[in-house]
């Protein structure tokens, strides 16, 4: 087990923030872990620097852990989509910053062949959670009681589970403040706070 366990949030593209945050960091790249709790990518200008990044880090850090963030569940799913209101829906998230730094249109990012494909196999294989202990990390919320973790997919359960992702990947649930949580404490990103707010089990 490693000693300390530092979580990051929501990056979004912006690299030089990320940089900063990582020099500040008391951070043993032999014993600690490094979670990040996705949204890596959209609306800041340096998501493919912000990749790179975080592709150095798994290779020079002992312990480090992606998951998944809403951000990227909905450009994986415009991938297998190609729909129309998937393609809105990464507008409205601002992925054309995300496209933009791979030298690339909107469009470009249906059939992701723009982006080089360490990057692709990144965003493909984030993790929905991680636990550690009593902890269970994830990027804004898990199914009770137990943490969701998808199957194996098949014909018969993989639009469910990618609905029951994107849900879970999207809920606000956890800004409320009277939320009471049982089993693990729940670390989480996506909802944008000035200061860490501990509550009961998050």
């Amino acid at each position: 087990m490693a000693d300390t366990i530092f979580a990051i949030g929501d990056i979004h593209g912006c690299h030089h923030k990320l940089v900063t945050l990582l020099d500040r960091l008391p951070f043993d790249k032999t014993t600690d872990t490094l979670v990040f709790l996705g949204d890596y990518i959209n609306r800041g200008p340096d998501s493919r620097k912000v990749l790179d990044t975080l592709l150095e880090l798994e290779e020079s850090c002992a312990h480090v852990v992606f998951l998944k963030g809403n951000h990227e569940h909905a450009l994986l799913e415009y991938t297998m989509t190609g729909e129309v209101e998937d393609f809105r829906l990464l507008r409205i998230m601002g992925a054309e910053a995300t496209a933009a730094s791979y030298g690339a249109s909107l469009r470009r990012l249906a059939d992701l062949s723009c982006v080089p494909p360490e990057h692709q196999q990144f965003l493909r294989n984030l993790r929905f959670s991680f636990t550690a202990g009593n902890y269970l990390f994830t990027h804004a919320d898990c199914a009770e009681p137990q943490p969701f973790q998808p199957e194996e997919p098949t014909v018969e359960n993989t639009s469910q589970q990618r609905h029951l992702e994107a849900q879970l990947l999207s809920s606000r649930r956890f800004s409320q403040e009277t939320l009471s949580l049982h089993g693990p404490v729940v670390v989480f990103g996506h909802l944008p706070f000035s200061m860490p707010r501990p509550g009961s089990r998050k």
